[in-house]
């Protein structure tokens, strides 16, 4: 059996009955955990063996593990710092929080790769207008090109450690107040304000090699009347016709507020796959995966099968015991552990 085109999460720290009937459906092809799948690195560990074990070839196994106040895993884990902290140690010394970038996206990676992890869904690439309190330190930078390349490191540090990118939420989610878990955010601006801001960090990360991209429930009616997940426009024309980009593409959330607009959940996953995403994904609501499961009949093309394999873990992963003793990773430790207070001197100085 293949992997399908649906991403669902399950319920609590092992898998129950009804997690394991959901998972085996052919439609699904991947899992996506939160906070409260997670318990110790040993209970992660054996959550991800139980969910690899059920499938050949096995489901892709993902989490939002960004850093900040979105790190999905944190007893056992390094504590990641907010990008913003990346951000405002690059207005000082750029060659210093490029090395640390590197750092930290090698420390994240090969963390969650210790635990059976594919892919994590980040880099944020939204640049911060200091107006949407759901991306706010999220964000790297209020200018495109420190995103860019602050971006860039992180993404090497992650593929040292055999791990694929997923840069978000395009076209760019930071100029909008609204959240979109909870509202239907519109972005009023036209295309061109959007392409001379917004689409640079995109664009550069597309030709350093991003691996994949999550888009935005956000509504731009100067260039599409529908959110940019749902949009051919967005997807087919712009990400791939103008950026280039050739790698995989994930929805956003179906559950969340902002997707409501496309109509219900078959509905909704429809349009996402139309649109041209190679999977959708449907979190924290059970009923709405049983619904979409029953309801939705797609059939997977070889180039979204060929993208999603890429998106697993490649290399060898080392244990958690075989990091701790790695000169190298220590010394990492010590560097970002420092993030936060070597900004902080340097705006003050």
């Amino acid at each position: 059996m293949g992997i399908g085109p649906v991403m669902l999460d399950v319920v609590g720290k092992t898998l129950t009955a009804e997690d394991e009937q959901r998972l085996r459906h052919p439609l699904v092809g991947g899992v996506i955990l939160f906070a409260r799948n997670y318990e110790s690195p040993r209970q992660l560990a054996e959550l991800t063996a139980s969910i690899r074990a059920l499938r050949t070839p096995p489901l892709l196994i993902s989490v939002d593990h960004e850093g900040g106040r979105v790190q999905r895993f944190r007893e056992g884990f390094t504590k990641i710092p907010p990008m913003r902290e990346l951000g405002k140690l690059w207005d000082a010394h750029p060659k210093r929080a490029r090395h640390l970038a590197e750092q930290t996206g090698w420390v994240l990676a090969s963390e969650l790769r210790a635990h059976g992890v594919d892919f994590s869904f980040t880099p944020v690439l939204d640049v911060d207008y200091g107006s949407s309190g759901v991306i706010g330190d999220r964000a790297f930078h209020t200018e495109p090109q420190a995103i860019a390349e602050l971006a860039h490191s992180l993404m090497m540090g992650m593929k040292k450690a055999g791990m694929a990118t997923v840069g978000k939420h395009f076209p760019g989610h930071g100029f909008v107040k609204a959240d979109s878990h909870l509202e239907i955010p519109v972005d009023e601006r036209a295309f061109a304000d959007i392409e001379m801001c917004d689409l640079v960090p995109f664009r550069q990360m597309v030709d350093f090699g991003l691996t994949a991209v999550m888009p935005a429930h956000v509504i731009y009616p100067k260039v599409d009347p529908r959110p940019a997940g749902f949009s051919k426009v967005w997807l087919k024309d712009i990400l791939r016709g103008q950026l280039g980009f050739e790698g995989c593409i994930f929805s956003d959330d179906l559950s969340m507020e902002g997707a409501t607009v496309a109509g219900g959940i078959v509905q909704r996953a429809e349009a996402a796959l139309n649109a041209g995403a190679d999977m959708v994904l449907v979190c924290n609501k059970p009923e709405s995966a049983d619904e979409l499961l029953a309801g939705l009949v797609w059939e997977m093309n070889a180039t979204s099968k060929a993208r999603l394999a890429h998106m697993r873990g490649h290399g060898h992963a080392d244990t958690l015991v075989q990091l701790h003793e790695n000169g190298d990773y220590v010394k990492a430790l010590h560097e970002i552990a420092g993030i936060g207070s070597i900004s902080g001197e340097l705006q003050l100085t």
